[in-house]
């Protein structure tokens, strides 16, 4: 298993947009990943299946929220670090 955390950044947190970016990311992979927002002691408050748009958009994530990637199966590193990639660059939303 490989994980990674990464902090939401962009301004409007994680709406329709950006949560279909991340599962239509997520599902480049056979990996199983997991979405999980932490609190701010850095401890799990809720995970969700990262290739579920419903359970992504469900965490409610806001800018400033850390989250943790977790993946595993053959290509875990790679889908980790592509999907802390999408979510540290904003979605590009500037």
């Amino acid at each position: 298993m490989h994980t990674r955390r990464v902090t939401i950044t962009n301004q409007t947190g994680l709406h329709a947009r950006p949560a279909a970016a991340i599962v239509s990311l997520a599902g480049q992979f056979s990996s199983e990943i997991t979405l999980s927002k932490l609190d701010a002691a850095g401890e799990v408050v809720t995970s969700a299946p990262a290739k579920s748009v419903i359970f992504v958009l469900s965490m409610a994530l806001t800018r400033g929220t850390m989250v943790e990637i977790s993946a595993e199966g053959d290509d875990e590193r790679t889908a980790v670090d592509a999907l802390a990639g999408l979510i540290a660059s904003g979605f590009e939303e500037g």
